[in-house]
């Protein structure tokens, strides 16, 4: 008997199906496994993971790889890396203003303005002029608030500035009771002798004045061009618990703005649209354009930059010099992205319109041959590239039970949509989109602001809780779930992922509604946008309501939402959705490796099967 490996190289996995040519002719299914997925998809750098999935496989039925006959590779080619993921923006610098806030450990309450002055050079102040005094953690909390109680009945100190996180215990020790600003960590540039405005709300509520961009004229006198100049600092400080503005010496104010730019689109038609009018409109264009030859971006913008980065870095890991790299599809999405304000004391940032951009990147070259060979020659095993992935999805979900033909398939990936349709005379209409799980972590890691894509990663996957004491979590369906042993004190007060097996705690401050919301929006936005758009290509006159079924496969379609988001945006066409059950056993993996299998039988006489048994 024959044995025959299927290889799956996704974006972000490799997947192996292992099955026996039998000698009546059918497919026994013995083994898979699925291992990560090494150097970009479509290059070289593959046949790593390609070598660990296959010996995993083999290894589980007891069998050495050379004992393989044959190894079937999915059509990756032409396409390269399949997604390359940007957040464009105007990027905008302003230096008006420097600023500092912390949210949590502030003391008092109300605001203040006043002439700014270091603890050290206290001594240096006029009676009847208002100070707020900035305090380095060089001084111990004991020796600031004696410094201050020794000069408040002879001047007049409204306000602190504190570099250490105590404000608490310095307000516990004064004579008076004013608004402290702590753990301003920048607070050596602090400009003495500037006019600087603090704000303390009460618990519970957040700054009013210092997040009015009206608040802060008022408070600093500003004029109109210097008010319109501070519109990102006071959107940084929305939402926070304290918060100081310091104004910097007129003729400080400085923009330097980047464009968004504008996406040119050639196809059956010529099209431009300008980033700026979002994603609704962009995607609209690339629809009018039609069958998409290449796109490109405006010269000296953040898009035309990002696309000239993508044919770059594609180039590079396809070892293409022929210099025809092109960009064929693209999804864009709105979100929101931080922007950095310049002269922040404790890293402030501004959320700011972006529009995230999955782009396609196609070349000339076939790597996936040069996989075939690799691996033909370190295995010693014939290997050769055998079906288009869409439609070997497709056989492969026929596998799951309840499904007939017609059948429409999405592939949900890493980095890509696929949709097939095969029709009852076995005809196959297929379409390959940018966009898919990638996507929706860079837009959690930049709309959370998130250091780590890890994190990203975890919160895309896993669903939320908030540990509210040792003994009970309340979870993000507003259920609660109690623990007859106690928590680990180190989750205590946190939100906390629900990983199996296991909690993961998230180190950002952030509201668990807010994860929750973001996280939602992040995959309706790609995930049904996507499915929607690929199967209107796919579909008889581009009519959804003439697709009766369609299974959900690949690694997203595993996760513990995107599915049900999908039903119910398909719900209006009374078409039937849901996980496949690939082999009635595997779930929504491993349908492309178990189609290269099934399409194996019809295709023997030319990979020289069917009189060689072994």
């Amino acid at each position: 008997m024959k044995l025959i490996a299927g290889v799956d190289i996704g974006n972000s996995t490799t997947e192996v199906c292992i099955g026996e040519e039998r000698r009546d002719g059918t497919i026994g299914f013995l083994a898979g496994a699925s291992r990560m997925t090494t150097g970009t998809k479509g290059t070289l750098a593959n046949v790593m993971g390609v070598k660990a999935a296959l010996a995993e496989a083999m290894d589980s039925i007891g069998r050495p790889v050379s004992d393989l006959s044959l190894i079937r590779l999915n059509e990756a080619a032409p396409v390269i890396g399949d997604t390359a993921m940007e957040t464009i923006t105007e990027t905008i610098i302003t230096e008006s203003s420097m600023i500092g806030h912390n949210p949590s450990t502030p003391a008092g309450a109300g605001q203040a303005v006043g002439t700014l002055l270091f603890l050290e050079n206290i001594s240096t102040g006029k009676p009847g002029v208002p100070y707020i005094v900035a305090v380095s953690s060089k001084f111990s909390y004991e020796e600031a608030a004696a410094w201050l109680n020794r000069y408040i009945p002879e001047l007049m100190i409204v306000g602190v500035i504190l570099q250490a996180d105590e404000a608490v215990l310095v307000e516990n020790r004064l004579q008076v009771d004013i608004p402290i600003v702590d753990e301003v960590r920048r607070i050596a540039q602090i400009p003495e002798g500037k006019l600087a405005a603090i704000e303390v709300a009460l618990p519970g509520t957040s700054v009013r004045m210092l997040s009015n961009p009206y608040g802060i004229a008022t408070l600093l006198g500003l004029n109109a061009d210097e008010t319109r100049a501070v519109t990102p600092i006071a959107k940084s400080l929305i939402g926070k618990r304290s918060a100081v503005v310091i104004r910097t010496p007129h003729g400080n104010i400085r923009e330097n703005v980047l464009p968004a730019g504008e996406l040119y689109f050639h196809g059956d038609t010529e099209e431009a649209i300008d980033i700026d009018a979002g994603a609704d409109k962009i995607m609209s264009a690339l629809e009018a354009a039609g069958e998409i030859r290449n796109i490109d971006g405006q010269q000296n913008t953040n898009v035309g930059n990002m696309l000239q980065n993508i044919r770059s870095q594609m180039r590079r890991v396809a070892s293409d010099e022929s210099g025809d790299i092109r960009i064929t599809d693209l999804l864009a999405v709105d979100t929101l992205a931080p922007v950095e304000i310049s002269g922040s004391l404790a890293g402030e940032t501004c959320m700011e319109k972006a529009v995230g951009i999955a782009a396609m990147v196609r070349t000339q070259a076939l790597p996936m041959r040069q996989i075939a060979g690799a691996l033909t020659a370190e295995l010693g095993v014939r290997a050769h590239v055998a079906g288009v992935e869409a439609v070997m999805a497709s056989l492969g979900a026929l596998t799951t039970p309840g499904t007939q033909l017609p059948l429409a398939i999405l592939d949900m990936g890493g980095g890509s949509t696929d949709a097939a349709l095969l029709d009852e005379d076995g005809r196959v209409t297929t379409t390959h989109q940018a966009g898919a799980g990638e996507l929706v972590s860079m837009l959690i890691q930049t709309e959370l602001g998130l250091g780590s894509r890890v994190t990203a990663e975890q919160i895309k996957k896993y669903p939320l809780g908030k540990v509210e004491s040792l003994f009970h979590m309340r979870l993000e369906n507003g259920a609660m779930q109690f623990f007859a042993e106690s928590i680990d004190p180190r989750y205590y007060g946190h939100v906390v992922l629900l990983a199996p097996g296991e909690l993961l705690k998230i180190e950002e401050d952030i509201p668990m509604e807010k994860i929750m919301d973001v996280r939602r929006e992040a995959k309706r936005k790609v995930f049904v946008r996507n499915a929607l758009r690929a199967l209107r290509k796919v579909a008889p006159d581009h009519d959804l309501r003439r697709i009766p079924n369609v299974v959900l496969v690949g690694g997203s379609a595993e996760d513990f939402e995107i599915p049900e988001m999908l039903m119910e945006a398909l719900a209006e066409y009374r078409i039937v959705c849901g996980r496949g059950n690939i082999r009635g056993s595997e779930g929504p993996r491993n349908a492309v490796a178990t189609g290269l299998l099934l399409s194996y039988l019809g295709s023997r006489e030319q990979e020289g099967g069917g009189d060689g048994w072994s």
